[in-house]
C-alpha cells in the first residue's frame, strides 16, 4: 500500500526548497522532525478539502478498515464531536427532535459537545458496576429501555472499550438500536487495532453507523492520530457531511506530522500486521493466565489490556502502580480499585517478561475490602449547555452539596465525569469525589454576578 502524503513531504525536504511559508522554524531542526513538518502549500493538498494527496491516503484507510474512514489530528475528540454533529443534523433532517441516549461513561467530550450542539440527552446508567468507568449494558437491556422510552432517541452513543477493557455486545446493540429507529454511535478509542483480530470485532463490522478511533492509542501513530468511521449501509448524509462535520470543531492548521503518521500507518497495517497481531495476542493471554494462577484478578476483555483489580490483592491500583513505576514501569491508569496497562505487538516478549517478573515479585497482602462507591446518578437541575455556559466559580468539593456542577471535574485520563455537567452534587457525589481525590469542583454560581 502506497503513502502518499509521506512520499510528498520526503520529496519537498529533499528539494531543499526556501520555504516562504508557515511553519516559522523553516524546516530547520530545533526539536527534530521539522523538516517534515509542512502546512497547506502546493501539492500537499487540505485536510477538510481533500481532492490530492490525503484524499489518497484517506481512500487507503477506507479499504483497511471497509468503511469511509477520515483522518483527525486531533484525536477521538474531533471525531465525537463531529459524529454528534452529524446524529443531530439526520434527525432534524429527518424532522425529528435530536435525542441521544448514551452510556453513563462518556468521555467528558461528550459532554462539550452536548454543550456545543445543543442537544438533548438521556443517560443509559448501568445496573451494576464496580467502577464509574464502566457501563454494563446489553441488548436485551436497550430494547426494554428503548420500547418503554417516552421517545425514541435518534441516536444511542456507547463506549466500548471502556477504559478498564470492558467490551459490549456491539452486533447485538446494533440490531437493537436499528431495529428501533436509532442510530449507533460508538466511542472506540481504545479499539482501532479490533479491525485486525483473526476475527474482526470492529464496531463499524458489527453494525454501527459511526465510531472514531484513536489511531495513536493502540497502534504505531503519533499523538492525536485518530478515524473518523461512516459505515456503507450508514446515511448517506454521514459521508457525504463527514469532512464539514470535521472542519466545524477542527483546526484550520492540522498536524502533517500528524498525517504522515497515519499515513504510514496504512502501510504497516497492510503489511501483515493482522499476522503479528495474532502471533502477540497469545502471548498476553498466556501471561495473564500465569499472573491470575498467582492471585492477581484480572478485569476486562479487551485482548490488549492488562486491568488488575488490586484490592483483592491486598493493595490499591495505585500503589501497584507506584510499585511498578519505581521499576521504571510506567501504566496507562491508575486509581484506588485498578491499575491498567496497554500492550501493543511493539512491546516485545523480554519486555512483557519483565512486567511479569516484577508483578511475581510484589507479595500478596491480606484484601483490601473497602469497596469504591456504587453508581448513583445525580438529580438534574439544568441543561449541559445551560451549565457549561454558566458563570461559575471554583469551591472545595466538601463545601459542594446542593450546588450545581458547572464543568466536568475529572483529569484526562480516564475523563470519564463522576457528575454531569447541570447535575446537583449530593452526598454520594461528594463521597465519591473524595474516594477518587477530588478535592475542587466547578459550580454554577448563584447570587448577584
Amino acid at each position: 500500500m502506497n503513502t502518499p502524503i509521506c512520499d510528498f513531504v520526503r520529496r519537498y525536504r529533499d528539494s531543499a526548497a526556501l520555504r516562504l511559508h508557515m511553519p516559522g522554524h523553516k524546516g530547520l531542526s530545533f526539536l527534530g522532525p521539522e523538516s517534515l513538518d509542512i502546512t497547506e502549500i502546493d501539492g500537499a493538498d487540505s485536510l477538510y478539502e481533500a481532492d490530492g494527496i490525503i484524499k489518497e491516503s484517506e481512500a487507503n484507510a477506507s479499504r483497511l478498515f471497509a468503511s469511509y474512514t477520515y483522518y483527525s489530528t486531533e484525536g477521538s475528540s474531533l471525531c465525537i464531536r463531529a459524529m454528534l454533529y452529524l446524529a443531530v443534523m439526520h434527525a432534524r433532517q429527518a424532522g425529528k427532535h435530536p435525542l441521544i441516549a448514551a452510556g453513563r461513561n462518556a468521555h467528558k467530550t461528550f459532554l462539550s459537545a452536548a454543550a456545543l450542539l445543543d442537544f438533548d440527552l438521556t443517560w443509559l446508567c448501568p445496573t451494576s458496576s464496580d467502577s464509574y468507568l464502566s457501563c454494563h449494558i446489553d441488548p436485551a437491556w436497550l430494547d426494554r429501555f428503548l420500547t418503554e422510552a417516552a421517545e425514541t432517541p435518534s441516536a444511542v452513543y456507547l463506549t466500548s472499550p471502556d477504559y478498564l477493557g470492558n467490551t459490549v455486545d456491539i452486533r447485538g446493540i446494533a440490531e437493537v438500536c436499528h431495529r428501533h429507529g436509532c442510530l449507533l454511535l460508538v466511542d472506540n478509542a481504545h479499539g482501532a487495532y479490533l479491525r485486525f483480530l483473526p476475527e474482526s470485532s470492529h464496531p463499524i463490522d458489527l453494525g454501527a453507523d459511526l465510531c472514531c478511533d484513536s489511531a495513536h492509542k493502540t497502534l504505531p501513530v503519533l499523538t492525536g492520530g485518530a478515524y473518523l468511521h461512516v459505515s456503507s449501509s450508514a446515511p448517506e448524509l454521514f459521508w457525504t457531511q463527514a469532512k464539514h462535520a470535521l472542519s466545524m470543531f477542527g483546526s484550520t492548521s492540522p498536524s502533517y506530522l500528524i498525517l504522515e503518521s497515519l499515513d504510514a500507518a496504512n502501510h504497516y497495517l497492510a503489511d501483515g500486521y493482522a499476522e503479528k497481531l495474532a502471533g502477540f495476542i497469545p502471548n498476553i493471554q498466556a501471561m495473564k493466565a500465569r499472573l491470575a494462577a498467582h492471585g492477581f484478578p484480572f478485569a476486562g476483555d479487551e485482548p490488549l489490556k492488562l486491568t488488575i483489580a488490586a484490592k483483592p490483592y491486598g493493595y490499591t491500583g495505585r500503589e501497584i502502580a507506584d510499585y511498578l513505576l519505581a521499576r521504571h514501569i510506567v501504566c496507562e491508569f491508575s486509581d484506588p480499585d485498578f491499575v491498567v496497562m496497554m500492550v501493543t505487538p511493539e512491546i516485545h516478549v523480554s519486555d512483557l517478561a519483565r512486567l511479569e517478573e516484577c508483578l511475581l515479585s510484589l507479595p500478596k497482602k491480606t484484601p483490601i475490602t473497602e469497596i469504591s462507591p456504587r453508581f448513583h446518578r445525580p438529580v438534574r437541575v439544568m441543561t449541559v449547555r445551560e451549565a457549561a455556559f454558566s458563570p461559575v466559580e471554583i469551591i472545595p468539593v466538601a463545601e459542594s452539596g446542593g450546588r450545581v456542577l458547572a464543568a466536568a471535574t475529572v483529569g484526562c485520563p480516564p475523563a470519564v465525569p463522576i457528575v454531569v455537567c447541570g447535575e446537583r452534587i449530593d452526598e454520594a457525589a461528594i463521597s465519591c469525589f473524595s474516594y477518587y481525590g477530588i478535592t475542587n469542583c466547578s459550580v454554577v454560581k448563584e447570587g448577584p454576578l
